[in-house]
């Protein structure tokens, strides 16, 4: 019986590339605050400030898990070693290569190798990403699909609507902090995926699906897809209001590392599938 759950709700929606259960999705929950803490107790006991600079240095490593990602959708690797990039392993496979780096820069700025471990761990996460993406673009190319204009359409449908929402809670609500780089990059997060999300589903020539269980049933629920955006406004206000609440309380670490699972959580899924859509996959 335990076997029969665990293929029903964990291994045969990653083997068969199904929508997520609401039991997946709440273990991925789960998961993720555990993740949160377990990697602010490591940080701690390595002795890496995290800040603002630390996490904006991080940031590459997201843009490469979303687009290692759709090596994955793209059947690229045919073996079995293709789950590790699915969801969930791919976040044990990407946390294990940024800490890995992490690891070896601050290993070298401590012995003096480097005088500053920040631009060579963003840099290292910059090259892989771009990697990545050369490997796509090699396979786009192989078969006359890339379409540069799918990514043009959802950024900037992203950055305007990032705008409007930056403009309304920095002068219509008077929240001056949202002028934070965190908390743009949190805006502009989530504004992408819900982006990416409406634009796949209701403009894209292939059929995408939502595959998260509250979107999914708002979108069946009005029949568009970007009814995404009014969601992801009831998740990012709210959000902001309360990590500012608890900003200068308790852990300045935990806090900064609770803002980059919120981005992670926006940006990582989204620059999945605008690459995905670019290449037709």
């Amino acid at each position: 019986m335990i076997r029969e759950f665990i293929y029903k709700y964990y291994i045969d929606p990653v083997r068969f590339d199904q929508p997520y259960n609401p039991v997946e999705t709440l273990t991925y929950a789960i998961f993720l605050i555990i993740g949160v803490y377990a990697v602010y107790r490591w940080l701690r006991y390595a002795k890496v400030p995290v800040d603002g600079r630390f996490i904006l240095a991080t940031l590459p490593y997201v843009v490469f898990g979303g687009v290692i990602r759709v090596v994955q959708d793209a059947h690229l690797i045919s073996s079995d070693w293709q789950f590790l990039l699915t969801t969930p392993l791919i976040f044990f496979v990407i946390f294990f290569v940024t800490a890995g780096v992490l690891v070896i820069t601050t290993t070298l700025a401590r012995k003096g190798v480097i005088t500053d471990y920040i631009p060579w761990y963003a840099g290292t996460g910059a090259a892989a990403a771009l990697v990545a993406f050369s490997i796509l673009v090699s396979f786009g190319l192989s078969r006359g699909i890339l379409h540069p204009e799918v990514a043009v359409i959802i950024l900037t449908l992203a950055a305007v609507t990032s705008l409007l929402v930056y403009g309304v809670l920095r002068y219509l609500f008077r929240w001056e902090y949202v002028a934070d780089p965190l908390y743009k990059v949190l805006i502009f997060g989530q504004l992408l995926d819900a982006s990416a999300t409406s634009y796949g589903i209701d403009l894209h020539p292939l059929a995408y699906i939502e595959q998260h269980v509250v979107g999914s049933n708002l979108i069946e629920w009005t029949g568009t897809a970007f009814v995404m955006f009014p969601l992801k406004l009831v998740v990012i206000i709210p959000g902001i209001w309360v990590l500012e609440r608890y900003r200068h309380e308790g852990s300045s670490d935990l806090w900064h590392l609770i803002v980059l699972a919120m981005i992670v959580v926006g940006l990582a899924p989204g620059i999945r599938d605008m690459v995905r859509m670019m290449f037709y996959v």
